[in-house]
């Protein structure tokens, strides 16, 4: 069975969203971005077991998709956008009782019951499936039991208040699957509920 792979930046007191508009991650959608090299070989190194990602609406709709299809056609040969290709390649499912078709290739738009279309999802055949969203879409995932790793890459930054996801509850108790200090400053946790 594939498993639902979650992976979120979040600070060091565990926020995934700032309050207040300021940048705290060490890589946000654009160009800038401050991973090291072993970091950027490792996200690949797991993007290659994806074969399907599922997006919010509002992740798909505020660029996701069209930011990494620009991506992968712009560094077609820098092997830190591997990543970029398996987006482009990957099909995409984008959950959604507003949107009515999808607008982007290799897309589909699944509505209602979101567990019930994430357990199709798991019994299919394939890589795993990489899940992004906002701290919504990630905290009724959690709650509902649906996630299977967690990959939080916490940043080198306190917020002091904004949002998590773990507010809806969920699992009690996480087993670590492993940790990994990068010289940039990121630590990469990865997490499987317990039980």
């Amino acid at each position: 069975m594939k498993k639902l792979i979650l992976q979120m930046q979040m600070s060091v007191d565990g926020f995934v969203g700032a309050a207040a508009d300021h940048p705290w991650q060490l890589w946000e959608w654009g160009e800038d971005n401050g991973w090291d090299e072993e970091l950027k070989r490792d996200f690949n190194t797991v993007f290659a077991g994806i074969d399907t990602i599922l997006l919010s609406r509002k992740m798909a709709e505020e660029g996701y998709l069209t930011h990494w299809g620009k991506a992968a056609g712009k560094y077609p040969v820098d092997p830190f956008y591997a990543f970029a290709r398996r987006i482009v390649d990957a099909r995409k499912v984008v959950a959604s009782d507003k949107l009515q078709a999808p607008r982007w290739e290799r897309t589909t738009v699944v509505s209602g019951d979101l567990v019930r279309e994430v357990g199709a999802l798991k019994a299919g055949e394939g890589g795993d499936i990489g899940v992004f969203g906002g701290a919504g879409f990630a905290s009724a995932l959690i709650a509902a039991g649906a996630v299977d790793e967690f990959q939080l890459f916490v940043n080198p930054a306190v917020l002091g208040a904004g949002r998590r996801i773990f507010d809806q509850g969920g699992f009690g108790r996480l087993i670590l699957l492993g940790s990994k200090a990068y010289a940039c400053g990121m630590v990469v946790n990865r997490y499987a509920p317990a039980g």
